[in-house]
């Protein structure tokens, strides 16, 4: 199973859009977005796929986020996100609590964790966890997205 990761669309349609065109030739099952979101415009266009949303520091309207991503058959999970996709476990968090996304990767209970908020790239390896940030879809020097395939943990940073 191929998953899509996103970050830090902040409200931005039109860079949400060019990431989803980017989701769809990859052929991606799921969607995992890492938090500042920033509008419902961002949900609708990841609603095609089953989404998973955690929020981030800049999501002030978090009672209205919440609404749209459900009504979208999405899922909110609030600051942290435990995910079972695959055989995998997945945690996702924005990232703006930097003791509590080191907790969550040095934990040994994901596979893989998910974070954004510096909008850079950050993948390591620690232990048998997978730690990826994949950049921002706003503010960054290069829009990116990250594709993981839970099944051989192969994953890509890809340009926007």
């Amino acid at each position: 199973m191929q998953i899509g990761i996103v970050s830090d669309t902040h409200g931005h349609s039109v860079f949400a859009q060019s990431a989803a065109y980017m989701l769809e030739t990859f052929s991606v099952e799921q969607v995992l977005h890492c938090g500042d979101i920033g509008s419902t415009g961002v949900v609708k266009i990841f609603s095609k796929w089953p989404a998973h949303y955690v929020y981030g520091n800049t999501d002030d309207s978090r009672s209205v986020l919440q609404e749209e991503i459900e009504a979208s058959g999405g899922k909110y999970y609030g600051q942290v996100a435990e995910i079972d996709l695959g055989s995998r476990r997945i945690g996702m968090t924005h990232g703006d609590d930097p003791a509590l996304l080191m907790r969550m990767v040095r934990s040994d209970k994901y596979d893989l964790v998910c974070s954004g908020h510096t909008h850079q790239v950050n993948v390591r390896q620690v232990g048998h966890t997978l730690a990826l940030n994949p950049g921002a879809l706003f503010r960054a020097v290069r829009h990116t997205i990250a594709i993981v395939d839970l099944t051989t943990m192969h994953h890509e940073i890809v340009e926007v």
